[in-house]
């Protein structure tokens, strides 16, 4: 009798700690209906863009789609969406086109002019490599990651993001942005042994930590180091509204890139930097209740002023999978307001018709308020995270 309550207490155990990691959820995110749209719209993108060295980044006022070259920080968001699609469809005629377009970049696998290699090389070849195992991708992965590190000074420990052409006197730019980039280091680290990639990211996300946050963990959007002592002469922002402001999207990139950080790591402190970041954003009494973020929290006509989709998108995927390191009671409300974000992403205020849109996805994005760059335009970058959100969330 008293092996029998054991066993029963056990069964109890496991299947209340069971209930309460899963999200409670109806699965409200109308996935197959967007991929549909998702679907249309792409095909009709590369059948008019054929020009595998014009990469699709937005649209012009008459909605026409504006093309880059491949040296553009935003070159390999299209590849790797269509990657997606593929991961989505395991379609043959998505992984064609996601590989026709992934090889156009390969020139980039020596490309050491800004940090962005990160973006341009991991979205496309790193989601190739993991859908395909082409080894030929594993070795541009490992060449772009090696060109990335030249960008590292030991005597600063961090990767440097721009060139000093970028801001008057500056010695040593770096942005929050640059989390983002470490991905790309931590897979060449684990694909080539190359143990110097791991540690140059590691470096790089410690003096992130210490030096890019407030207290209240928002971040700086760009840091000036002094290129001798590695220490900050000063902290501003560039795309956002004001030194002092949150600039949405570079709370994104540091939620994202510290969960990066942990899955790769299991340092605690990451995590913990992710989940403050993330408490940030969603305790924030300028996030609006559909979740849909303005382009800075501290824009001052709110609540009259653009939504950056694109700073919605990396937040929703980056919570996905901060949603899986953390306590149950955290897992279902980073789960649920990622649920809440690509509901309302999903809807028609910001999911684009059929045809429209110059064929991106998805509407209102903004590059950068600031400078009235990409202001209530789509972005290839902003679909590229949305559909990483959904698959995130279709297979959660």
């Amino acid at each position: 009798m008293k092996s029998c309550n054991i066993i029963k207490g056990l069964i109890l155990f496991v299947f209340a700690n069971v209930f309460t990691i899963v999200p409670c959820s109806s699965r409200n995110v109308p996935v197959k209906k967007d991929f549909k749209i998702i679907k249309a719209q792409y095909q009709q993108m590369a059948e008019k863009n054929t020009d595998v060295n014009c990469v699709p980044r937005t649209i012009n006022k008459e909605g026409k789609p504006i093309c880059t070259d491949i040296e553009d920080w935003t070159s390999g968001f299209f590849a790797g969406s269509l990657w997606y699609i593929y991961d989505y469809t395991k379609s043959g005629k998505w992984r064609a086109e996601a590989e026709k377009r992934t090889v156009a970049l390969e020139p980039l696998r020596n490309f050491t002019g800004h940090h962005d290699i990160g973006f341009m090389v991991y979205c496309s070849f790193g989601n190739g490599y993991r859908l395909t195992g082409n080894p030929q991708y594993k070795e541009i992965i490992a060449d772009a990651a090696n060109s990335l590190a030249t960008r590292f000074d030991p005597r600063v420990g961090l990767i440097r993001s721009w060139d000093n052409i970028h801001l008057r006197d500056s010695e040593y730019l770096v942005i929050i942005d640059n989390m983002m980039n470490l991905e790309l280091l931590f897979e060449a680290a684990k694909i080539t042994g190359n143990n110097h990639l791991y540690d140059i990211a590691v470096s790089h996300a410690d003096k992130t930590l210490k030096h890019h946050y407030r207290p209240d963990f928002s971040s700086y959007h760009l840091v000036d180091y002094d290129s001798i002592t590695g220490e900050p002469r000063r902290k501003m922002t560039v795309q956002g509204l004001a030194d002092s402001s949150a600039w949405s999207r570079g709370q994104a990139w540091g939620l994202y890139g510290f969960t990066i950080c942990y899955r790769e790591t299991k340092d605690k402190r990451y995590l913990d930097q992710a989940v403050n970041i993330a408490d940030f954003i969603l305790n924030h009494p300028n996030l609006p209740e559909d979740k849909v973020m303005y382009w800075d929290f501290d824009a001052p006509g709110i609540p009259n002023e653009e939504r950056d989709v694109s700073a919605t998108t990396i937040a929703a995927s980056g919570l996905l999978e901060l949603s899986k390191y953390v306590s149950p009671d955290d897992r279902k409300r980073f789960f649920s307001a990622a649920e809440e974000m690509l509901v309302s992403l999903s809807g028609p205020d910001y999911l684009a018709k059929k045809g429209e849109n110059g064929n991106f996805i998805l509407k209102k994005s903004v590059g950068s308020r600031r400078h009235n760059s990409e202001v209530g335009v789509p972005l290839n970058y902003a679909d590229y995270y949305f559909l990483e959100a959904l698959i995130r969330y279709d297979r959660y």
